[in-house]
């Protein structure tokens, strides 16, 4: 799957701010034509809200399987991420000159074969793989940022993931869960409707 473009992630970005600030102004919001194509594909995306700029976590949800074009699911996961995130109360239209969004281009999840649970960790790679864990009716996702953010060896993502599940956090080393990893392209304002950069990881081996 092709990487996109500055511009492509600066439509994204912009688009996702759009979006929420049509919505909390009780706009109807038109899907765009995008400048290319590869935005019409079917792709994977979260979108995250931060406050500017102490960086606090305002908002983030997301679309993780290949299911919408990627206009779209942008749209969806932005709109989501401002008025339906159970960890915050809705976001105010006022807050978004203080707030900076950040869309995550995801892969299509794939899953890790393992026979030894234990062996897991040495399956991951820090900086680079984003993980799902699927257990029971049980699931929950963490973007590839989210450790290089605490900066967790693989065993703590592990753990951190089975808790986001609802799940006891040593529940990976059961070797009754599904655990999935995919990269994510990953896009970022500097300021509120400032500048557009894309952000990249370093994978730690």
């Amino acid at each position: 799957m092709s990487m996109l473009t500055i511009n492509e992630g600066e439509f994204l970005i912009r688009l996702a701010r759009k979006s929420i600030e049509e919505h909390l102004s009780g706009r109807r919001i038109e899907s765009p034509t995008p400048p290319s194509e590869r935005l019409n594909e079917k792709r994977g995306v979260f979108v995250t809200l931060y406050r500017y700029p102490s960086k606090e976590l305002r908002g983030c949800i997301g679309l993780p399987y290949p299911t919408h074009r990627l206009v779209d699911a942008v749209i969806h996961a932005a709109i989501s991420s401002a008025t339906a995130d159970p960890r915050f109360p809705p976001v105010r239209l006022n807050e978004m000159d203080e707030v900076v969004i950040e869309v995550s281009v995801l892969t299509k999840p794939e899953e890790i074969e393992y026979d030894d649970p234990k062996k897991l960790p040495e399956k991951i790679v820090i900086g680079r793989d984003g993980l799902i864990i699927e257990a029971g009716g049980f699931s929950g996702l963490l973007l590839p940022q989210v450790p290089v953010e605490y900066n967790w060896s693989p065993e703590e993502y592990l753990m951190h993931l089975s808790l986001k599940a609802g799940l006891p956090s040593t529940y990976w080393l059961t070797g009754r869960a599904k655990i999935y990893r995919f990269t994510a392209q990953i896009f970022a304002e500097k300021t509120p409707r400032g500048e557009v950069v894309e952000e990249k990881l370093t994978p730690k081996r």
